[in-house]
């Protein structure tokens, strides 16, 4: 599945590789379930179906993905507990897009969880490699030295084989803080989820779209108590949430959701001091 938007001179594509199921208690946090399955239901074991969506930015300055999803390289008992369907995977949806592999320029992770970098890298007999081989993968350094180092709650979160092979390759570079990588595609950080979890907002002719990651992974995400348990630092998300809702209200961003199954974009609205997500009702192609 994909989606396409023009945003000034950029060319916009949402990517769904595919989709995968996680408890809902711990998507929403401090939430109760009667309030939070109202938005998202639950099967049997309580979980909900989830995304992975990834961006891809099209310029002339060069081709920018945004997350790789979960990859393919997982045991069948991992695919079992998680429900991981890759419809229709990665790279086909890519192709859908126009693009091959050695047709991205970069590639950006918001952080190195397995559901956001799992197809950086590839396996080739017994060796991981760059699944993207011309492209600079831009990582946090704060984020890249926790994932080498995870304590016992994130390590479960963090697989080597995800990103050790983009150093060998020499295609990562670890920054520091905010990145405008070309010109209109600028990396900032938000932290939160994690403590160096980073966001990109794409600009162009007055126009803004910002892809917030794990900050807001669905549109029932806006709302401000929604905050996952997953998040390592849930009082620095609400305030890094608050920064930003209020700017991409005020600015008249678009929002793209990560992991949000139903819904690639939305603008964001503001009633009574509570944050919503709005339909965008015409996709602004061709402008």
């Amino acid at each position: 599945m994909v989606q396409r938007l023009f945003l000034g001179n950029f060319e916009i594509w949402a990517l769904r590789e595919g989709y995968f199921y996680l408890d809902g208690g711990s998507m929403f946090g401090v939430v109760p379930k009667v309030i939070w399955e109202k938005k998202t239901p639950a099967d049997h074991l309580n979980r909900i179906c989830l995304a992975t969506n990834s961006l891809l930015i099209r310029s002339d300055k060069g081709n920018v993905l945004v997350e790789t999803g979960l990859g393919e390289n997982w045991p069948a008992k991992f695919k079992e507990i998680y429900a991981i369907r890759l419809e229709p995977g990665l790279k086909k949806a890519l192709s859908l897009a126009g693009l091959r592999p050695e047709d991205i320029d970069f590639v950006i992770n918001t952080h190195l969880h397995f559901d956001h970098c799992g197809h950086n890298t590839e396996k080739e007999g017994e060796k991981f490699k760059p699944t993207f081989p011309r492209a600079i993968y831009f990582i946090q350094k704060g984020e890249w030295e926790a994932a080498l180092n995870p304590n016992e709650r994130d390590k479960s979160s963090y697989l080597k084989e995800n990103f050790w092979p983009l150093l060998e390759a020499g295609q990562v570079e670890l920054i520091e803080g905010d990145k405008e990588i070309i010109p209109g595609v600028k990396i900032v950080l938000t932290p939160g989820h994690t403590a160096f979890h980073q966001s990109v907002l794409i600009f162009s002719e007055e126009r803004k779209l910002f892809f917030a990651g794990d900050l807001l992974p669905t549109s029932a995400h806006v709302g401000l108590p929604y905050i996952m348990s997953f998040d390592l630092f849930p009082l620095e998300t609400l305030k890094t949430k608050k920064k930003w809702l209020n700017q991409a209200v005020e600015e008249k961003w678009i929002m793209a959701y990560v992991h949000d199954p139903d819904c690639f974009f939305s603008l964001i609205g503001k009633e009574k001091e509570k944050f919503l997500p709005i339909a965008l009702k015409e996709w602004p192609e061709g402008e």
